[in-house]
């Protein structure tokens, strides 16, 4: 299989004549993040303003919050930046090893909610490990995948099937199908570009497959998650509402309010859908049909533009990479963040399951949006350090 090659190595001179890494920043990669966010910002206000008003809360509750997170995430990139990745590369066994007590201790100590036991209360505050197991995960097999370069048999990609294996399940025993999802494209994005055959891979979908059926048909899964992983599939609402499951009445009002806006939108604060709370959890899992319905498609499309954007940033990086490492650790965060969007979006116009994956630098979610930063944060810090 056709593997991306990491740029070659700097010479020795090249390295003592080498500018500081900080002239070599990509600021349109690190300025994305902070683009869409503030986007974000806007569509959690106007999707939560009307219900927190109506509560007799601050309209600004969420926002706030949110701020709070961002700039928690900022701090998280610019760590991401400031240390070598190239250390980071050295310690993948201890990332690795480190990320699994969080997220087997979250299926004791964790709290539920909407089906899943996927957080840790700290005070007023949640963690959600799972999210930030995507970027460690990503750094672990790419890191054990730049060690065995060269000789990564049959035998090694078993283990670092293995190594994805394990926290994916943990993650599917919270009841977070869409977080374990995620957690396979990315190690598999990382397992196909360090090199994996064809017929290796199909037996690693085919082990994904078998092992979320089993998930299913054991139980493991609750009505409620079943329900919407099913519930796009039968999107027929000819009947009154009362016939209708949760699910498809949510599918049924975001595609609503996503055709209500038609090319240029209702208006930022103007969306009817938006302002009567019509559609389920809007500032988080469905912030995507507040653009859809006050910006238009002129403002979903400016979204996927923005995002298109950021692949294209990771993808580069990925190319010019002084070393495999790099190059892995590009494409798995490019894979995390394509995915969640490419299902994100989908989910709201009945294309895909509602797996309730965020929107990332969008959807209202602390430890979502941290990660997200700490991903680009590590895919700049590659880019910085091509030349030393």
């Amino acid at each position: 299989m056709a593997t991306i090659t990491a740029a070659p190595a700097p010479t020795a001179t090249r390295t003592r004549t080498a500018p500081s890494a900080l002239r070599h920043v990509d600021l349109v990669l690190v300025m994305l993040p902070f683009a869409i966010s503030a986007l974000g910002l806007l569509m959690i206000y106007s999707s939560s303003r009307g219900r927190l008003a109506r509560a007799g809360q601050s309209e600004l509750y969420y926002v706030q919050r949110q701020g709070l997170a961002i700039v928690v995430g900022v701090v998280a990139m610019l760590v991401c930046m400031a240390v070598d990745y190239r250390k980071i590369r050295d310690l993948w066994a201890l990332v690795y090893v480190a990320m699994l007590p969080l997220l087997a201790g979250v299926l004791v100590l964790g709290a539920s909610r909407k089906g899943a036991q996927a957080w840790f209360d700290v005070g007023p505050l949640q963690f959600q490990p799972s999210e930030l197991a995507k970027v460690a995960l990503i750094a672990a097999v790419a890191g054990y995948c730049h060690h065995h370069r060269g000789d990564l048999d049959a035998w090694r990609l078993a283990t670092a099937v293995l190594m994805a294996g394990v926290p994916i399940a943990l993650v599917l025993f919270q009841n977070d199908l869409g977080s374990a999802a995620v957690l396979a494209v990315c190690a598999g994005a990382v397992l196909v570009v360090a090199g994996i055959r064809p017929r290796h891979a199909a037996v690693l979908f085919l082990l994904l497959a078998s092992a979320v059926g089993a998930v299913i048909v054991t139980g493991t899964l609750d009505d409620y998650k079943i329900d919407r992983l099913t519930g796009f599939a039968d999107q027929s609402v000819d009947g009154p509402a009362t016939e209708q499951t949760a699910t498809e009445y949510n599918l049924e009002q975001a595609k609503s309010a996503i055709i209500a806006g038609g090319f240029d939108g209702a208006g930022l604060f103007n969306g009817t859908q938006t302002k009567l709370s019509y559609v389920p959890e809007q500032h988080t899992d469905f912030i995507f049909t507040v653009v859809g319905e006050e910006l238009g498609f002129v403002g979903g499309a400016t979204v996927i533009a923005l995002f298109s954007l950021l692949a294209w940033r990771l993808w580069r990086i990925a190319l010019l990479s002084s070393d495999f490492f790099g190059t892995l650790v590009a494409i798995g965060v490019l894979a995390m963040f394509a995915f969640q969007v490419f299902e994100n979006v989908g989910m709201t116009m009945g294309i895909m399951p509602i797996t309730g994956l965020p929107l990332p630098f969008m959807s209202y979610g602390g430890s979502a949006i941290i990660a997200s930063f700490a991903a680009v944060g590590l895919a700049a810090n590659v880019h910085m350090r091509r030349f030393s």
